[in-house]
């Protein structure tokens, strides 16, 4: 790969699209100039900033939390390195919150809305020998009805318990690829498990143009076609190797179109829902009932906030919690940087995917306190009552569909990804039963967990329990699964670790690794062990990190230590696996 980088320093060089890769890659990640000021422009920068990180953290060298009425621009001059330019050139930006205005060379060349998807502009007729890229932000946070997951404006500097420091503008990479006059612009590609067979779809600039698709297991071709665009390239693949969490087994695509050649991949898995031989609604990968093991993944760091600090720490965050036993992920509320959920097919990691949330300003009351204290009042109100769930704005609920199919049709080719969560805990939540078939239309290869937590609908694939005060009761149903999508936190606050040492949160409180991790054998003897048996057939532990004020992770906020006995911890989760097996699996 021709990986052109500015001579600058450049964080998070990897090629930031894994599943349709080209040799033509230049990163302008690095330090740009910025303004902060009430103005729609400026000519002052007096600032420079370390894109991509925010200008709230401590990454991008100004620690300055964006308020309402003040707006970001940032400036870049570059100049293209020779070689690169074949006949257009592309300007990608990863994410940008909430609203950007893109200007070139004094040219407005596109517009923006929304801070958790990628978008791109062909700057081809707008380049010269030395450029000048300027990009304008603005970003109100709970002010505008824009999905903003866990961050929330403050007046004090502090961020209550659950909701985190906001950021704002570019969070993730800028970079530019260089194409053809006719070029590939997307790819589906869907596993036909059960026929042995993969689809695989090419969007292109001139559908007129044939193309080649090419795949390979390893080094060793196994099938090459030929043809048009926009039609599906089905192959059969005899004996082919599933992909697991134990056994992430990856097959690698080429495809030629015209001049152009993009690269990428994919993994034979599929997710259902049946009864297992006891007649209880179980979920199934590959056809043999399964049990989701997973924590709560935030997806943010101390002097970064939501953007990684390199790719190291995906890495390192993903092989951590299969070393402590654990199978899946809950992307927490979060769009991730595309490299993670590579990272998670390469390494045999599940994703359940949450859409951010958006909306008004909550009330803590409505949608926290009384579904914890009295979990029967999150059954029996109908989310019809917008003004209850601040989604009164009807240009608000059209944002929300606008992002979330973004955010499908962007992960949409992640093999690891087997679930989408449409709404949390009632923030923001409307109309799930619709969004619920909305989501089925885009992509019924996933599961749908419509309302985790709390204020369900009776729809999705799962019954959805968040419990972290009772002893877990749960009975079969009928027609979804049971599920502990939330449970734990357990806070074990270590000094040197703590972001807020004046005040932490967490759900009971532990002052060892060994009392944290007895604490966690504690929960699974007590509310999962017992209840498998009557249908319990996911649970998702809170959560992977600490995060601010919340200190209830299995590793501390800088990721340096381990909260629990790694050993002990992967073997009370094998016991998790082996009871799970015993009742689903072997014969009676």
């Amino acid at each position: 790969m021709n990986n052109f980088q500015s001579e600058e320093y450049c964080p998070l060089n990897d090629y930031p699209r894994p599943y349709l890769q080209r040799d033509s890659f230049y990163c302008l990640n690095g330090f740009w100039d910025l303004d902060i000021n009430q103005e729609d422009k400026t000519e002052l920068y007096s600032q420079k900033i370390l894109v991509p990180f925010s200008p709230e953290c401590k990454l991008s060298g100004i620690e300055h939390i964006l308020q309402p009425n003040e707006q970001l621009h940032y400036r870049l001059f570059f100049t293209l390195p020779e070689g690169f330019v074949k006949k257009r050139v592309l300007l990608h930006f990863e994410a940008v919150d909430q609203e950007c205005k893109v200007w070139l060379n004094q040219k407005l060349i596109g517009e923006h809305c929304g801070g958790y998807s990628s978008f791109y502009f062909d700057i081809t007729d707008h380049l010269c020998d030395n450029n000048e890229l300027k990009v304008d932000v603005k970003d109100q946070t709970e002010l505008l009805p824009y999905a903003r997951g866990k961050q929330k404006l403050s007046n004090t500097g502090k961020y209550k318990s659950i909701f985190y420091k906001p950021q704002s503008g570019i969070w993730q990479s800028v970079w530019l690829e260089s194409i053809d006059e006719d070029y590939i612009t997307d790819l589906k590609i869907e596993t036909l498990y059960d026929k042995s067979e993969v689809s695989i779809t090419i969007a292109a600039s001139n559908p007129k143009l044939s193309a080649e698709v090419i795949l390979y297991n390893g080094t060793k071709q196994i099938g090459r076609k030929k043809g048009g665009v926009d039609t599906p390239y089905v192959f059969l693949l005899k004996d082919f190797e599933p992909w697991t969490p134990s056994n992430p087994h990856l097959y690698d695509i080429k495809i030629k179109y015209a001049f152009d050649e993009v690269k990428s991949y994919f993994g034979m898995r599929k997710i259902s829902c049946n009864k297992d031989k006891n007649g209880i609604r179980r979920f199934f990968l590959n056809n043999k009932p399964f049990f989701f093991n997973g924590v709560l993944d935030q997806g943010y760091w101390p002097d970064s906030l939501m953007t990684n600090p390199s790719d190291f720490a995906l890495i390192k965050d993903i092989s951590t919690m299969k070393s402590l036993g654990f199978n899946t992920l809950r992307k927490h509320i979060k769009v991730e940087n595309r490299r993670f959920y590579y990272h998670c097919d390469k390494l045999g990691m599940l994703v359940w995917q949450d859409m951010p949330n958006g909306g008004g300003n909550y009330s803590e009351l409505f949608v926290t306190e009384l579904p914890n204290v009295w979990p029967y009042f999150g059954r029996i109100i109908s989310d019809k009552h917008y003004r209850w769930f601040k989604r009164s704005v009807e240009k608000g609920r059209e944002l929300y569909y606008q992002e979330l199919t973004n955010m499908l049709c962007e992960l949409k080719n992640y093999t690891s990804i087997v679930e989408w969560t449409p709404f949390n805990e009632g923030w923001g939540q409307f109309d799930a039963n619709k969004v619920t078939d909305y989501i089925k239309k885009l992509d019924n290869s996933r599961l749908i967990n419509q309302a985790c937590g709390w204020f369900d609908q009776h729809g999705g694939d799962m019954y959805s329990i968040h419990n972290y005060r009772y002893v877990l009761k749960v009975k079969p149903q009928l027609n979804r699964v049971v599920a502990l999508t939330e449970y734990g936190g357990y806070a074990y606050p270590i000094k040197k670790h703590i972001l807020y040492p004046e005040k932490i949160f967490g759900y009971g409180y532990c002052r060892s690794a060994k009392e944290l991790t007895n604490k966690y054998a504690e929960l699974i003897q007590r509310d999962v062990l017992p209840n498998i048996e009557k249908g319990l057939s996911a649970i998702i532990y809170t959560q992977l990190s600490d995060v601010e004020e919340e200190v209830n992770g299995l590793m501390t906020y800088d990721r340096e230590v381990v909260k629990v006995d790694s050993e002990d911890f992967n073997n009370i989760n094998k016991m998790v696996y082996r009871k799970f097996d015993e009742l689903t699996l072997l014969k009676q």
